[in-house]
């Protein structure tokens, strides 16, 4: 029976599919088959019976299992198991055969014949597709496909197309097939345009690459799988109809350009160089500069215009570069040029050009250079043409040519909004002026001023500025009288009607303010005294007054001017006006002035007029600013007055001026004291101040000055008294020259006692200072016992800085310390039964060194002594018991102990 089973319509036993004779002994069942051939007897329809016949006949050869697999798929032709293990099989033994062997054919209708009951099954397709790509048989691939497709449902379409698709880009696919293909699968797949356009690039297809651009383009609802945006995808296309001009026909490149420039702003240089680019491309170098010069004229931004003038220059530079080449190889034709007649009058001038533009081009190109200033200047004014300093620069860029200055100054101010101008923009106005002046056109620039006070600025002082400015170009002009007339003119006061009164001044225009312009007054007053009257010049003095516009400084020239005409006391009546005009501080320079003045003039003369102004001076000064008038005032009545109202003035002087300044201030009054009233007026003030709440720095150094004066007369114990009093104010471990001078002090004067009560006072003094320290350290010291468990030792520093007191303070007890200090008395009770050691001299002082300031007396010293709380020593109940009722210096000797 295996004999006669066909394959393919031929019997078994000729040639096999592979090209290998199959041998009668392998068509016949072996003896392990007997077994699997019995049961396929009794059943040959179960797919798994045939399957555990292929496993267990695994070793056999090739033959013997195709002949297996045919009796399979034929007892079994809709098995899929079956029919994939059978083409896997094949395809696995052909894959490593050359592509001519017969075997390829034979696999081929082996596909054919399984597909005709396993249509509906991808894997097969994919399998068959697979194999046939690798036979690069184009035809059979696309008609396969197209089977493959028709036969499988769309849901398993996507299988079909990743084969498809790769197939058709492999070498040697052609272009109109696979475009054709491509355009099937976006039918399916629209969303996958992108793929078909990079597919376009590497085909070179750059017209249907443009045209598919421009349909994603206009279509809103298409969106990109790589993530292009519109922006994006808009740039590329400009880049391929610019690097691409002959390919692409299907579209107006320069209107589509243009529409991307007014649509993409940021873009615009880019954009201006693709459609200059474009026309390059094509050879319309003409067109491509108008491209250039237009782009230019137009962007907005510094970015942009580099872009463009950089791509234009380089444009220039490449076709003069390529003309230069040109003309080195000899390429020119100069035939016609040799051959032209001499007496040739030009009529036939086409016919004799030899086309050598070599100098225009390079003349061109450096002309484009220097007009990049006046390009860039451009530039800035289309961004904001508002900006004045702008202005002024474009118009400084024409210096050598003045029709181009002209027509800038022009343009200048008529585009110029001074509501919203960047900087000052009078000062085009008086730029255009001035230009015309220097240039001798004296009536143009008159005319140029006189339509500049028309501009409705937006502040007073541009219009008044512009007013001054055409006054100054007349007094340049010698003409005095015009400019006094214009200053009239200018401050003449406009009529308004009573609505408009009743309005807020800032909304009228500058013109109608003009009247009450400072800067437009101060130059008319300059005028006046220059070349008018003196009454004229006090008429226009007087009308700054009464329009309450004057500054300080007016009312100090108009009584200037008044007092080089001798008339004091008009000026003096213009410093009182100015008085009630002005306050503090302000008016301190009238002040000044005015009392400098009058007791310059009359000293000692008018003495009680002069005391009712320094009275009322300061009583009007701050106390900050009152020093100065209370200085003069003293200085006043001393040199005119009585001494005894100048103490008054220093009196009141010291209780008003700050306190930063009262140091000085008591100096010199004290100082004029003692010239005039001698020691006890000078006692009294300083007694007066120290009395005073003044800061302690303050009163401290009043009181060792006291002493110091004191000392002097020999009032030894007064002095001591001063220094107590002053060392409350002395901190030892900041003022320690304090200290050391009262230290002084002690040794040459005083003895024992007092020292040890120098010392005393230093020790309390310095612990009222450290007082808020030691608070804070016993509020923390219970924590930090319990913590370390040893309450005493945050006072250990303390403690030991204590024993060494109490040692300098047990040798002043021995006397060894006062046998040191020079001038020392020692202290001793007169008639006592102890007297001098032999051969010692009871009159003798011995002179010494000082040893420690900070000494503790062991015996016999006052010292002061207060109770600490139990708790600062709970630790140790018995100490805390011997401690009740001691005082400090014996619980430090305890302590030490």
């Amino acid at each position: 029976t295996m004999a006669t089973h066909q394959r393919d319509g031929r019997p078994l036993t000729g040639s096999s599919e592979a090209g290998i004779d199959y041998v009668d002994d392998d068509l016949l069942p072996q003896e392990p088959d007997l077994i699997f051939e019995a049961e396929l007897l009794r059943n040959p329809n179960l797919p798994s019976l045939w399957s555990r016949y292929l496993d267990a006949r695994k070793d056999a050869t090739a033959r013997r299992r195709y002949v297996i697999f045919e009796r399979a798929v034929n007892a079994l032709p809709g098995s899929y198991k079956l029919w994939y293990a059978y083409l896997q099989e094949r395809y696995e033994a052909v894959r490593d055969l050359r592509i001519t062997e017969a075997a390829y054919p034979a696999l081929n209708n082996t596909f054919e014949r399984a597909l005709v009951t396993m249509h509906k099954m991808p894997k097969i397709w994919e399998l068959y597709l697979n194999f046939l790509v690798e036979q690069q048989d184009v035809t059979s691939v696309r008609q396969t496909c197209n089977r493959a497709l028709a036969s499988l449902p769309v849901t398993q379409h996507d299988r079909v197309w990743t084969i498809y698709l790769g197939f058709i880009r492999q070498d040697g696919v052609p272009v109109d097939t696979a475009r054709r293909v491509y355009r099937r699968y976006l039918k399916f797949e629209p969303g996958h345009a992108e793929e078909y356009i990079e597919f376009l690039k590497t085909c070179g297809r750059w017209d249907e690459v443009a045209e598919r651009l421009a349909i994603f383009l206009n279509d809103e609802t298409f969106q990109s799988l790589a993530g292009k945006s519109k922006h994006d995808m808009w740039l590329e296309l400009c880049e391929i109809v610019a690097t691409h001009p002959e390919e692409v026909n299907c579209l107006d490149i320069d209107s589509m350009i243009r529409g991307g420039i007014r649509k993409f702003t940021d873009e615009v240089g880019r954009l201006w160089t693709c459609l200059a680019d474009f026309y390059i491309r094509r050879g319309l170098f003409e067109k491509a500069r108008d491209v250039y010069e237009e782009g230019l004229a137009t962007v907005i931004t510094v970015r942009d215009f580099s872009l463009i003038f950089d791509a234009y220059t380089q444009f220039e530079e490449s076709v003069l570069s390529a003309k230069m080449e040109s003309a080195a190889e000899g390429a020119l034709d100069v035939e016609t040029e040799n051959n032209s007649d001499g007496n040739n009058s030009g009529t036939d001038f086409l016919l004799t050009d030899s086309g050598d533009d070599l100098d225009l081009r390079l003349a061109r190109l450096e002309f484009l250079m220097s007009r990049r200033p006046e390009l860039l200047s451009s530039v800035m004014l289309r961004q904001n043409p508002h900006n004045v300093h702008e202005w002024r620069k474009r118009i400084s860029l024409f210096e050598d040519d003045p029709a181009c200055q002209v027509v800038t100054f022009t343009e200048a101010v008529t585009n110029v909004d001074p509501s919203k101008a960047i900087g000052k923009p009078h000062s085009l106005w008086v730029d255009f002026a001035k230009f015309y002046e220097i240039h001798g056109d004296v009536e143009n620039a008159r005319i140029v001023f006189d339509k500049a006070v028309r501009v409705p600025y937006s502040t007073l002082d541009d219009l008044a500025t512009v007013w001054c400015e055409w006054g100054e170009l007349e007094l340049r002009q010698q003409n005095f009288g015009g400019a006094l007339s214009l200053m009239r003119r200018a401050t003449t006061e406009p009529p308004r009607s009573p609505g408009l009164r009743q309005k807020k001044s800032e909304l009228l225009p500058v013109q109608d303010q003009l009247f009450k312009s400072l800067k437009l007054w101060t130059f008319y007053c300059d005028l006046e005294e220059s070349l008018g009257s003196l009454d004229s010049a006090q008429a226009v003095y007087n009308r700054v007054l009464d329009l309450r516009i004057a500054s300080p400084q007016v009312i100090l020239n108009f009584a200037l001017l008044l007092q080089e005409h001798k008339l004091f006391e008009e000026s003096y009546k213009v410093y009182e006006r100015g008085i009630d005009l002005f306050k503090f501080p302000h008016c301190r320079e009238i002040w000044q002035a005015y009392l400098k003045d009058f007791v310059g003039r009359f000293g000692s003369k008018k003495l009680e007029r002069a005391r009712d102004l320094f009275e009322h001076c300061v009583a009007a000064v701050p106390s900050k600013e009152s020093m100065h008038f209370f200085l003069e005032y003293a200085r006043l009545e001393d040199e005119h007055g009585l001494a005894r109202r100048a103490m008054d003035v220093y009196e009141r002087a010291c209780k008003k001026v700050p306190n930063d300044e009262k140091l000085e201030l008591y100096e010199l009054y004290v100082s004029r004291a003692m010239d005039s009233f001698g020691v006890s007026k000078v006692r009294n003030i300083y007694e007066a101040a120290i009395g005073q709440s003044l800061p302690d720095g303050v009163t401290k150094v009043l009181c060792t000055r006291y002493a110091r004066l004191e000392r002097k007369l020999g009032e030894i114990d007064r002095a001591r008294s001063l220094y107590t009093h002053a060392s409350q104010f002395a901190n030892p471990q900041q003022e320690s020259d304090f200290w050391e001078e009262w230290n002084q002090f002690e040794v040459r004067h005083g003895n024992e006692d007092t020292f040890r009560e120098m010392l005393r006072i230093k020790r309390s003094v310095s612990a009222s200072f450290s007082q808020m320290h030691f608070n804070m350290a016993t509020i923390e010291l219970p924590s930090r016992a319990v913590e370390a468990g040893n309450v005493h030792a945050p006072a250990a520093p303390k403690f030991q800085e204590n024993e060494a007191l109490e040692e300098s303070m047990a040798e002043l007890e021995r006397g060894g310390l006062s046998d040191k200090i020079e001038g020392f008395v020692k202290a001793h009770t007169e008639g006592g039964g102890t007297g001098p050691a032999d051969g010692e001299n009871p009159d003798e002082i011995d002179i010494g060194d000082e040893g420690e300031e900070g000494g503790a007396v062991r015996e016999e010293i006052d010292v002061e002594q207060s109770l600490l709380p139990e708790s600062l020593f709970s630790h140790d109940l018995e100490a805390g018991a011997r401690d009740e009722g001691a005082g400090a210096l014996d619980r430090f000797k305890r302590q030490k102990l």
